[in-house]
């Protein structure tokens, strides 16, 4: 090959370079945008508790105290067992207050003896005294006499009602129908007046269940308790110690009087049926009322959500690129959270892959994932 051939060869290498590398560039692919994973938001019933410790309570209780002295002389009940209205549950000693019961209805009859004995004699000393046969003096005192037996027929009637009273309280009944405890005296046991305490009676059926709430709650729950509730409304749910729900429902009979101003907080009481005597006075448990956002809400993923200085956002799909809104959110569902402000319930949002993304990125999507509204 000859230094012609030479020359010739190497120009035609240097005008090819530029053509190649233009084809090079005419055949690279563009920039992938960052992967990520997206979920539709949902418009959809969303019904949601807010949980509260509580109490349950007899809506009557009374402790049973004797009101007279004396020895025990009769048991008339099963211990922790129902009892009904004027059921025979005490009796002390009734012997020294018959006596004295029986001893002031005959002072009752002497006294309205001696009264009529001595409405005779004024009757007929007034008819004398207007013939003027019989002396002034006789007569005023007769007229005194009358005086002094209603007197003592009132003193005896009093005396009747406070032996008839003590009497009365040697048996002890039971106020209304209910469950009695363990009694706290036996046989022979001696009673004081108004300090022993021989029992405890509480009503069982219906119960309450009391629990606190805010001040700031008052306005709904006084709503609430306004409101005509079905037979079978879910505004109040009651979770029993071992996690199991209660079958009946409940409503508002009482809201305290007024703000316990150290803590804030005020008391409400519901009421519910407890024929099968699942609930005991005392017993620990919870409450959960229904959310006043609770209905037609947007739904969606909790991990869509950033948040960036006590503010929330998530990213929603437009074309191929991201758009940062901002959202108000409201209580968790579960795996997923309400958005009360923000979203419209069709947009499409990004779940996975947001530590990634800016407004505006651009995007590469995954198969959309079916959001679990559970």
């Amino acid at each position: 090959m000859n230094k012609l051939s030479y020359i010739l060869i190497y120009f035609s290498i240097v005008l090819c370079l530029p053509a190649c590398k233009e084809n090079a560039s005419d055949k690279k692919t563009p920039a992938a945008g960052i992967p990520v994973t997206t979920a539709n938001a949902s418009l959809t019933k969303a019904v949601f508790y807010n949980s509260y410790p509580a109490n349950v309570v007899a809506l009557k209780e009374v402790e049973l105290r004797g009101q007279v002295s004396g020895y025990i002389t009769g048991i008339y009940f099963t211990e922790g067992k129902e009892v009904h209205t004027g059921k025979k549950l005490y009796e002390i000693d009734r012997r020294k207050y018959e006596a004295t019961y029986k001893e002031a209805q005959s002072n009752v009859k002497i006294a309205e003896g001696n009264l009529e004995r001595a409405q005779r004699d004024a009757k007929r000393y007034t008819d004398l005294a207007t013939q003027d046969a019989v002396a002034k003096q006789l007569l005023d005192n007769s007229l005194t006499d009358l005086t002094n037996a209603k007197q003592q027929v009132d003193a005896a009637n009093s005396e009747l009602i406070k032996a008839k009273t003590d009497f009365d309280y040697s048996l002890i009944y039971a106020p209304f129908n209910g469950t009695i405890g363990f009694s706290n005296v036996k046989l022979g046991a001696l009673v004081t007046p108004g300090q022993t305490l021989l029992n405890t009676v509480s009503s069982d059926d219906p119960i309450g269940v009391d629990f606190e709430i805010s001040q700031n709650e008052l306005g709904r729950f006084r709503q609430i308790a306004g409101a005509e509730l079905s037979k079978n409304d879910s505004t109040f749910k009651i979770v029993l110690p071992n996690n199991t729900t209660y079958p009946f429902p409940g409503k508002i009979s009482v809201i305290d009087r007024a703000v316990d101003p150290q803590t804030g907080t005020i008391r409400v009481r519901v009421t519910v049926p407890n024929l099968e005597r699942t609930l005991a006075s005392g017993m620990s448990c919870k409450i959960l009322v229904m959310n006043e956002y609770a209905g037609k809400q947007v739904v969606i993923p909790f991990q869509a959500v950033q948040e960036q200085l006590s503010e929330y956002f998530v990213y929603i799909v437009k074309d191929k690129n991201v758009q940062q809104i901002k959202v108000a959110l409201g209580p968790r569902v579960n795996t997923n959270v309400v958005v009360l402000k923000g979203l419209k319930g069709d947009e499409t949002i990004v779940i996975d892959g947001i530590q990634k993304l800016h407004d505006g990125s651009g995007i590469s999507i995954a198969q959309p994932q079916k959001q679990n509204n559970n």
